[in-house]
């Protein structure tokens, strides 16, 4: 039984290990963790798809200005920079294999990166809600 219950905790809602669901202005979506530094400089590079209603989630161990750039990553991204209370500060298309930095514009704490369009199909704007967020990394 407790073998079953343990099972259900990380399998029941979808997400594989590593993985967590969070609720962007109300639409589920599940994401990859990258909480330490490799992850973060790894990112979402080397890929040649991302499934649909999934993206990563950068997080940070304090709110600073950020900045992102598309080297080395191949599907078309926009990117949500979030602030410490989980609201979405900025918003911005990022272009494949390209190296111009997209600042953050104003302190973020996360950054959620999704495939291109995916934000403004649900209608996610700046100001809007990420609820379900993890607290913010250790390094």
């Amino acid at each position: 039984m407790i073998h079953v219950l343990l099972l259900c905790l990380f399998a029941c809602d979808g997400a594989k290990a590593g993985e967590i669901a969070l609720q962007v202005d109300g639409h589920a979506v599940t994401v990859e963790i990258a909480d330490e530094p490799v992850e973060r400089n790894l990112g979402l590079m080397y890929r040649d798809s991302l499934p649909a209603e999934h993206g990563m989630l950068f997080v940070y161990p304090d709110a600073s200005p950020r900045s992102f750039w598309m080297k080395d990553t191949r599907v078309p991204l926009t990117i949500a920079y979030v602030d410490s209370a989980g609201i979405i500060v900025h918003l911005a298309d990022m272009t494949p294999l390209d190296t111009t930095s997209v600042p953050s514009v104003k302190p973020a704490t996360y950054a959620l990166e999704m495939n291109q369009g995916w934000f403004a199909k649900h209608d996610v704007a700046v100001g809007d809600l990420v609820a379900g967020l993890p607290k913010p990394s250790a390094r």
